[in-house]
């Protein structure tokens, strides 16, 4: 099994925005000298509590600070940029950095109307993201009419992060699907990962390959565990009620605070839902969701306001998978 970091440059209350850049780069650092495969940067815009919101440019920073972890995107929003410019900016990328450039990509558009109409994208269907797809992969693979630049550097392999009909899209064009949050616990799912293997269309001998997104945190006790997850549960609760997606918080600024009972029983689900743990309790929750997906690959996503306590729980989830 294969292990990756998906890390979304969280903001932490009482820090400057911009440290949240350097803590990534810092994170990808340690999770190359543990062992993990792939270190992957999100793409968020406006987003109060996520510095990162162009992909290709950390993932610059990234690369000179490393040398062998394999460096992508989880994801860049295919709506919000034309295929040619997300080519050049990936074939930029693998000729800096050869052989270790992932090309991951999603649908999302902004998250309210006032960010999509900034981006200049207020819907994008599920045919305009497949065409969207294909002509990246074209212009990565030398196959589309122009030709993008620099020529000549070696591939870049393309995965769909997917819910519903991602799946379907993967499948259509012979690519990777990276599936996360809560369709992991949707009865269906089996049968939409058969629906998936079974419609697979291969490309340049491509095969069906799941990558399952999770947010697996580790501590000495589960009940540690669940404190750690405690601050990105609490961004995501408060985001219900107030519409903003908030810094990190440390967990005894969130303990002093008075809930409102929505927020109660928001963070009561995510931290049912939540992959914390000890690390048995880790490995064996993995375990059954790997047994449940046949995924190959886990994308571990977990953050947490302690960056001491998160680096340890990086590490002993390394040692836990793959030893």
């Amino acid at each position: 099994m294969r292990l990756s970091l998906l890390d979304r440059s969280r903001m932490r209350h009482g820090q400057p925005e911009s440290a949240a850049l350097g803590h990534s780069v810092e994170r990808a650092i340690a999770a190359e000298s543990a062992g993990y495969e792939r270190f992957w940067v999100a793409e968020h815009h406006t987003v109060p509590g996520i510095a990162s919101g162009s992909p290709a440019v950390l993932l610059a920073a990234i690369g000179a600070r490393t040398s062998r972890i394999r460096l992508g995107s989880g994801g860049v929003m295919l709506p919000n940029h034309r295929p040619l410019v997300v080519a050049e900016q990936f074939r930029m990328l693998a000729a800096l950095y050869p052989g270790r450039i992932d090309l991951g990509v999603g649908r999302s558009l902004g998250f309210t109307e006032p960010v999509r109409y900034a981006l200049g994208r207020l819907e994008a269907s599920p045919d305009s993201f497949a065409q969207e797809i294909a002509g990246v992969r074209d212009h990565l693979e030398g196959a589309a009419p122009l030709t993008a630049r620099p020529d000549a550097v070696g591939d870049v392999p393309l995965f769909v992060l997917a819910t519903g009909s991602g799946m379907d899209t993967a499948a259509d064009l012979g690519l990777p699907v990276v599936i996360g949050g809560p369709i992991l616990d949707f009865p269906e799912l089996p049968a939409r990962l058969d629906s998936y293997r079974g419609a697979f269309r291969s490309h340049r001998g491509s095969a069906p390959e799941i990558v399952v997104s999770l947010d697996p945190l580790i501590a000495d006790t589960d009940d540690e565990a669940l404190e750690l997850a405690l601050p990105e549960i609490w961004a995501m609760a408060r985001s219900r009620s107030t519409g903003v997606f908030d810094s990190l918080e440390p967990v005894a600024r969130i303990r002093a605070t008075t809930w409102s009972s929505s927020e109660s029983r928001r963070v009561e689900k995510g931290l049912a839902t939540t992959v914390a743990g000890s690390a048995s309790t880790v490995r064996r929750r993995i375990e059954q969701i790997l047994e449940r997906t046949g995924a190959q690959e886990v994308l571990a996503t977990g953050s947490t306001y302690d960056r001491d306590a998160l680096s340890a729980s990086d590490r002993d989830l390394a040692r836990v998978l793959i030893g």
